[in-house]
């Protein structure tokens, strides 16, 4: 039920701005909370909440900490919703044939 964690994280719009300001390339808190009208602080613990979701990978560089997407993070989220896509294909099959009898 990781996809649960993933929903929670991105809930945010604080989070997700911050998750899509890293689509790009890998930044700094500080790049980070230039483009986002929170504090510094507040980047990193919506940086934690995404990095204990499993969406960002973490890497140290002297004092500093560079954030990345994981890319493999968003899996269980897409298999959840692709769950859905044989139902909705099933509705959407009966739905033309009932049109198509009408007719």
């Amino acid at each position: 039920m990781a996809y649960a964690e993933i929903f929670t994280a991105l809930a945010v719009p604080a989070r997700r701005h911050i998750f899509e300001a890293l689509r790009e390339r890998p930044k700094t808190v500080g790049e980070l909370a230039a483009g986002q009208p929170v504090s510094r602080p507040a980047v990193s613990q919506h940086l934690r909440v995404l990095e204990a979701a499993g969406l960002v990978n973490v890497e140290p560089q002297g004092n500093r900490r560079l954030y990345s997407i994981k890319r493999d993070g968003l899996n269980d989220l897409r298999e959840y919703l692709e769950s859905f896509w044989p139902d909705a294909l099933t509705a959407h099959g009966a739905e033309v044939l009932r049109r198509m009898e009408k007719k």
